[in-house]
């Protein structure tokens, strides 16, 4: 999940819509606050779904399910990134899942350079939030970086 949220900037809220079929399309199609938006994956981020799907018997339906097969909710993600980090000797109380989503917003500008389609993959309504999303990531990237 952690792999699909940053090489799509969906929000983690979000990932009911990774499905196996969208696997099949190349496609997530959110709908959001009556919005829809669609999302291209990569090569690679379907290779590893696949991979995934095969590995855990997901045949259809969402990707990302508890062992009840239910979808994963917030303290599911907030979980497994906190294990995550103490096995990375990471410091827990600086990671965030919705980190991974402005992680993925200025990777994509840096190489892309076009914050009106980085807008409409965020699924941001205004330009704005989105120019907010690329300032205070490479504000935070380049005081860590430097500290």
């Amino acid at each position: 999940m952690i792999q699909t949220i940053c090489s799509t900037g969906i929000r983690v809220s979000e990932h009911k819509y990774v499905t196996v079929d969208s696997i099949r399309t190349g496609k997530i199609r959110i709908i959001n606050k009556g919005k829809e938006r669609v999302v291209l994956l990569t090569k690679d981020l379907i290779k590893g779904l696949k991979l995934y799907c095969k590995s855990m018997g997901i045949t259809s339906g969402p990707i990302f399910i508890t062992r009840n097969g239910s979808p994963v909710n917030r303290s599911n993600i907030w979980a497994e990134m906190k294990s995550l980090c103490e096995a990375a000797g990471v410091e827990p109380n600086k990671v965030f899942p919705h980190n991974l989503r402005h992680l993925f917003a200025l990777t994509y500008y840096r190489v892309e350079k076009d914050i009106v389609r980085l807008a409409d993959i965020l699924g941001h309504a205004s330009i704005e939030t989105t120019r907010i999303y690329t300032l205070t990531t490479l504000r935070t990237v380049f005081t860590h970086s430097h500290a």
